[in-house]
């Protein structure tokens, strides 16, 4: 369905894990001749598939899927990477007179799009990131948070915790800059014209959506996956592997914890994630159009999208 108007048009769906944004999608986009961009940082590693819940192969073969599978466990993507290779495929969709949505729930990903961050462009130093890195493993991932957090606030609360390299790329910048992470990021001028839908469930919910979730990766061979990756040589120290689950599974393959201690572990990380996905999705934004989906409302979300296509004013 191509758009009459000037601009290139986005669609945006975010929302938090689980919550059903994958289905959603993949119904809006064939109503309306769309393309999906991932914009999950878990779906990008091949061979990590049970335990991201990525698309099933079924499920792109119904919509074109960019984005996913487009990288080795080792081969990192960071922010400037992927929004170099989304802003790439969004293009490429318009130009082919099909519609784009961007989907995912990474924040920092989603706001590198639709907000125009303008990535840092520090280049890595190897002997800082390895200096940072022994002084991690000697103070835990929770105390080099703290200390970024005594830094720079503001960064330290866009990042999960536990992600030690997230917490290694500030402390670098900020190093190499004299500026806090979190202002060291500029913008530019967005070259979409933006629809964001969010979507929503009750929290209890969605919180048995995760458990069931959960469950049935362990039913469809999750321990299995993790044992292949860890054959090929990838380590649990990757930060593709710093995605939940993917340690919890490791901890029980190594004999640290029992396969029931690894799925409670897993299911309490995934409901704190949907806390800390709040700060970048929030219900009282109003560049969001949010929908709870515990109701039938794909038909409310396309006709907003067709009457945003059509420039329309958005209700």
């Amino acid at each position: 369905m191509p758009s009459p108007n000037p601009y290139l048009p986005l669609i945006v769906i975010v929302g938090p894990t689980a919550v059903g944004k994958t289905e959603l999608s993949i119904k809006l986009a064939e109503r309306i001749e769309g393309e999906i961009v991932s914009a999950d940082s878990r779906l990008f590693y091949h061979g990590m598939d049970i335990g991201t819940a990525k698309p099933s192969i079924a499920e792109r073969k119904r919509v074109v899927h960019h984005l996913i599978d487009v990288a080795d466990p080792d081969n990192t993507w960071n922010l400037g990477g992927f929004k170099e290779e989304a802003t790439t495929c969004i293009n490429a969709i318009n130009r082919r007179n099909k519609i784009p949505l961007l989907v995912g729930g990474t924040g920092q990903f989603v706001r590198a799009i639709t907000d125009g961050w303008v990535v840092p462009e520090v280049k890595p130093d190897i002997r800082l990131r390895d200096a940072l890195m022994r002084w991690s493993e000697q103070i835990g991932a929770t105390g080099l948070h703290t200390r970024l957090n005594s830094i720079d606030p503001q960064a330290a609360k866009n990042m999960e915790p536990n992600n030690v390299r997230r917490a290694i790329r500030a402390l670098e910048v900020i190093f190499h800059t004299g500026k806090r992470f979190s202002e060291a990021r500029t913008r530019e001028s967005v070259p979409f014209h933006i629809l964001q839908i969010g979507l929503t469930r009750p929290r209890e919910a969605l919180y048995r959506r995760i458990d069931d979730r959960v469950d049935a990766m362990i039913k469809a061979g999750f321990v299995n996956e993790v044992q292949q990756l860890l054959d090929e040589g990838y380590t649990p120290d990757l930060p593709s592997m710093s995605a939940i689950g993917y340690r919890q599974i490791v901890s029980f393959l190594n004999g640290e914890l029992s396969l029931e201690e690894a799925v409670i572990l897993i299911k309490r990380m995934s409901r704190k994630f949907v806390r800390r996905q709040v700060n970048w999705f929030k219900l009282d934004d109003s560049n969001i159009h949010w929908y709870d989906v515990s109701q039938d409302v794909l038909l409310e979300i396309e006709q907003l999208v067709l009457n945003f296509l059509k420039g329309t004013n958005i209700p």
